[in-house]
């Protein structure tokens, strides 16, 4: 497969891409290859790399955001919630954690997320359509995490790197969590800390890396992680956290994280990428030779300088997203295009805004199998049929 004519969206540069299987094996202008007979052509669109959501509870992306007020950090809105939101959290719950599981993976694939970072017990996804990245040593929190002292030194797991939840507050309680996350480390594994809002500069080489969630910080606490300030000390990488505390649109997290200033435009696309794959240890990330091809292809809208047609891009402009050399979703109007190509595959067209979408799978099936455990389920989308194409 060569995609022709499409812009890098970070340096501006005018490409074609080959993929062989499920790797790119070259990036140039043009790509030669005349034994490829399945080329597509773009028209004013911009190409980056599949984005990588560092941070999601798959299963939670069904709850509404619950929290009407502001809290001082994490346990005070989780007592709250679980006293006011009985029957909303119970609701949700009474839907297999499979079929949960399922719309968390199509949440981030509608927005072009190729490789998301899943927070708390395995999930075994079937079928998987996107990375879910599950080879870590996770713990919820200190005050979530029962005996997370002994779980953080347990010597079968020191080769794996430590997710945890860590300073989500605004007062004293939530740094001295810090502090005691840091000298309970006695093996010196590799931490990654989620939220960190409470997190300062001496506090930060302890981390290999933050995943920045503002978006959700901003929601309970109205307050973020010093990010500016951390930046220096450690890795900055960007997750949306789930609907119970955010939008389902990943686009919607990022320009709030670039609103606040505290990375540049580079910094904030590379912890989508690059910078994240880095800290994973993930073969993407990247739009070269030899990476996996996980690539998203969206509409410019006629923004070439720099990254504002990056940051412009909402769900509605991606044209197509590539995963391993599969493709998983694309534009109505390449239809004509990839027919004979997907031959055999299954697909789903919803409409999302104005605009219509194929989806690999049978999405349809999902919502449905969600609406008759839980009715009021809301989907950013609306399902129209499902067909093999």
């Amino acid at each position: 497969m060569i995609l022709r004519n499409v812009r890098l969206a970070d340096s501006g540069k005018m490409v074609d891409i080959g993929i062989v299987n499920d790797k790119i094996v070259d990036v140039n202008y043009p790509v030669i290859n005349s034994g490829d007979k399945f080329q597509l052509y773009f028209d004013d669109c911009i190409v980056f790399p599949g984005l990588i959501n560092s941070h999601d509870h798959l299963d939670f992306n069904l709850f509404p955001q619950l929290g009407n007020r502001i809290y001082n950090n994490y346990t005070e809105w989780g007592a709250y919630i679980h006293k006011e939101f009985k029957y909303e959290i119970n609701a949700v719950l009474h839907v297999p954690q499979h079929l949960r599981t399922l719309w968390g993976m199509y949440k981030n694939l509608l927005c072009g997320v190729t490789t998301v970072v899943n927070h708390g017990e395995q999930l075994f996804v079937e079928p998987a359509l996107i990375n879910i990245f599950e080879n870590t040593h996770d713990l919820h929190s200190a005050a979530f995490e029962k005996y997370w002292k002994i779980k953080l030194n347990n010597p079968l797991n020191r080769k794996l790197q430590v997710v945890i939840h860590t300073g989500e507050g605004t007062n004293t309680q939530a740094e001295k969590e810090i502090d005691s996350l840091i000298s309970w480390n006695k093996m010196t594994r590799e931490l990654i800390g989620i939220h960190a809002v409470a997190m300062t500069s001496k506090q930060a080489p302890n981390f290999k890396a933050i995943v920045w969630c503002p978006a959700s910080n901003y929601f309970l606490l109205n307050a973020t992680a010093p990010i500016q300030k951390l930046k220096s000390f450690t890795n900055i990488l960007l997750g949306t956290d789930s609907t119970l505390t955010s939008s389902w649109n990943i686009w919607d997290h990022i320009a709030i994280a670039r609103n606040t200033g505290m990375l540049n435009d580079e910094e904030l696309y590379l912890s989508l990428n690059k910078t994240a794959a880095n800290v994973w240890k993930t073969n993407n990330g990247k739009i070269a030779a030899h990476k996996y091809a996980d690539l998203v292809i969206a509409k410019a809208k006629g923004q070439t300088q720099g990254y504002n047609a990056f940051y412009a891009t909402k769900p509605t402009d991606i044209q197509l997203i590539v995963h391993q050399g599969n493709i998983r979703l694309f534009d109505q109007s390449l239809l004509p295009k990839l027919a004979n190509e997907l031959k055999g595959k299954q697909f789903s067209l919803i409409k999302l805004g104005d605009v219509y979408k194929y989806v690999e799978g049978n999405i349809g099936e999902l919502m449905s199998s969600i609406h008759s455990y839980l009715p009021g389920a809301v989907f950013p989308g609306t399902f129209i049929h499902h067909q093999i194409l």
